[in-house]
C-alpha cells in the first residue's frame, strides 16, 4: 500500500490554500492510515508506504540534510511543510500503538512531463506571462519558449535546490517498497547534485535560444517559505536500497522542454 494522495500545489499555494492543505491532507492521511491498521488487521497489508516531502527540512540548519535531522530541526514554517512532517508522525504512531510497519520516502524537486495546470482561485502573473504549472522547472521552461525577456524569477535565484528525474524517484520508491531492509526507515531520495535556481534558468535559455542571445534576469520579490538551501544527504538510500539518482538536470530539459512546447501549441499553458 502506497499512501501517496494529497492537495498538490507550488510555492505560491503554500500561501493561497494554507489552511485548506493542513486540513484537506490531514483528513487524506487520517482515512488513508485507517484503512491501512484494518487491512493489517485482517492480514492483508504487509507495510504502509509513506510519500512524504523535502519540506519537512523546511528549517533544517544541517547540510547536507540527513535522515533523522525532521526530528532535531526547528520544525517547518509553512503549513505544508508542517503538514508532511504530521504524515510521518502518523506512521511512526501507528507502528507504536498497533506495530504497523512502514517505509517513509522524501522525494527532492520532481521534474517529468505530465503535470497539469495548478490549483489556485485566481491568475499569477510573472511578468507578461501567466503561471501555469506548480513547479520552478516547468514554469521556466514556458516563460522562455513563450519568449520572455528580461526572464522573471522569484528572488535573487541563488536558491539551491535538487532536482530530481521522476523516473528516478519512481525507481527510488520501489526499492522502498520492496526491500526488507527498509521496514521501519526513512529515506531522502535525490539527486547528488546542487543547482540554482539560476543555474537552472540559464540551462533552460541555452537550451531554446542557444549560446547567442544573451539571458537577463530580473528578481520578483520572493514568497515568505521560499526555502534558500535544500541540500540533502543522499548516503542512506545508496547504502541500504542501492539506490541513485542518476538522471542530469540536461537529460531532464531535453525531455521536458519539448513537452512544455506541445502544451503551448495545444493551448494547455
Amino acid at each position: 500500500m502506497v499512501a501517496g494522495a494529497a492537495m498538490i500545489g507550488g510555492i505560491s499555494y503554500f500561501h493561497e490554500f494554507a489552511y485548506d492543505l493542513l486540513a484537506e491532507n490531514e483528513r487524506i492521511c487520517a482515512a488513508t492510515f485507517d484503512a491501512a491498521l484494518a487491512a493489517r488487521r485482517i492480514g492483508r497489508l504487509e507495510r504502509i508506504t509513506v510519500v512524504s516531502s523535502s519540506m519537512v527540512f523546511e528549517s533544517a540548519e544541517v547540510f547536507p540534510t540527513p535522515e533523522g535531522a525532521e526530528q532535531t530541526s526547528p520544525p517547518p514554517r509553512s503549513t505544508y511543510g508542517f503538514q508532511k512532517l504530521a504524515v510521518e508522525y502518523f506512521a511512526r504512531g501507528a507502528h507504536e500503538q498497533y506495530s504497523l510497519p512502514y517505509t517513509i520516502v522524501r522525494p527532492f524537486n520532481c521534474v517529468g512531463v505530465g503535470e497539469r495546470r495548478a490549483l489556485r482561485d485566481h491568475d499569477v502573473m510573472s511578468g507578461n506571462v501567466k503561471l501555469a504549472m506548480s513547479h520552478v522547472v516547468p514554469d521556466l521552461c514556458q516563460k522562455v519558449l513563450k519568449g520572455q525577456d528580461p526572464l522573471h524569477i522569484l528572488g535573487d535565484g541563488n536558491q539551491v535546490r535538487h532536482y530530481t528525474y521522476g523516473g528516478d524517484l519512481a525507481r527510488g520508491i520501489r526499492l522502498a517498497m520492496e526491500s526488507p531492509r527498509a521496514v521501519n526507515e526513512d529515506f531522502n531520495l535525490s539527486t547528488a547534485q546542487s543547482t540554482t535556481v539560476r543555474e537552472l534558468a540559464e540551462s533552460i535559455w541555452r537550451k531554446v535560444h542557444g549560446e547567442a542571445r544573451p539571458l537577463q534576469m530580473v528578481s520578483d520579490p520572493p514568497y515568505e517559505h521560499d526555502v534558500h538551501r535544500r541540500v540533502p544527504d543522499v548516503r542512506k538510500a545508496k547504502e541500504v536500497l542501492g539506490f541513485e539518482a542518476t538522471t542530469t538536470l540536461d537529460e531532464m530539459l531535453d525531455e521536458v522542454i519539448p513537452w512544455i512546447r506541445e502544451e503551448i501549441e495545444a493551448g494547455r499553458i
